[in-house]
């Protein structure tokens, strides 16, 4: 199934995957949580393979931290986050303020904000809403925007960035 999701979008996570050959065949992810205090720092994609359990461990940490429930999360999300961590050439972890959403969690801050999307693909383990800390959010969208993979939000005021697998598409100032 994956092979056949991969050659549909195969033009359109070309830049994204083509970011992280360089990586000498292998994919790693860096994250860290303040609402949990748990860290990830695993290689999860070595010579062609992902490694079935680094997606479970970060399956695990992008999981819903209020309700505890957890999805697998869209591998090209992944890739696209760690090909924009690569492009930023940045040594620390993203902080990860936003992973995977249950639909009680996503109604609720829906109920709170009216950025919050009504089908959200945080609900579908699509997107990721993250920080750098030595990076700014026009860094950090531009990279993701570079890897013409996916939906790229920038919350400058809230000092975030939404990094999604959808369509491309790109908002915020």
């Amino acid at each position: 199934a994956f092979a056949a999701t991969a050659a549909v979008a195969a033009p359109t996570y070309s830049n994204a995957f083509g970011l992280l050959r360089g990586a000498g065949d292998i994919r790693r992810i860096r994250m860290h949580s303040g609402r949990t205090g748990e860290r990830l720092d695993t290689i999860y994609w070595i010579e062609g393979e992902y490694i079935p359990e680094a997606l479970a461990e970060v399956n695990a940490f992008m999981r819903d931290w209020r309700s505890g429930s957890i999805i697998d999360i869209d591998r090209r999300t992944i890739d696209i986050l760690a090909a924009s961590h690569r492009l930023l050439d940045a040594e620390v972890p993203y902080l990860l303020l936003s992973g995977y959403r249950s639909p009680q969690t996503n109604a609720m801050l829906r109920s709170k904000s009216r950025s919050v999307a009504r089908n959200s693909l945080h609900m579908k383990g699509q997107a990721a809403d993250i920080r750098l800390p030595n990076r700014n959010v026009s860094q950090i969208s531009k990279a993701a925007i570079s890897c013409s993979a996916g939906g790229v939000g920038k919350y400058s005021r809230s000092n975030f960035v939404h990094m999604d697998c959808g369509p491309i598409r790109i908002w915020g100032r």
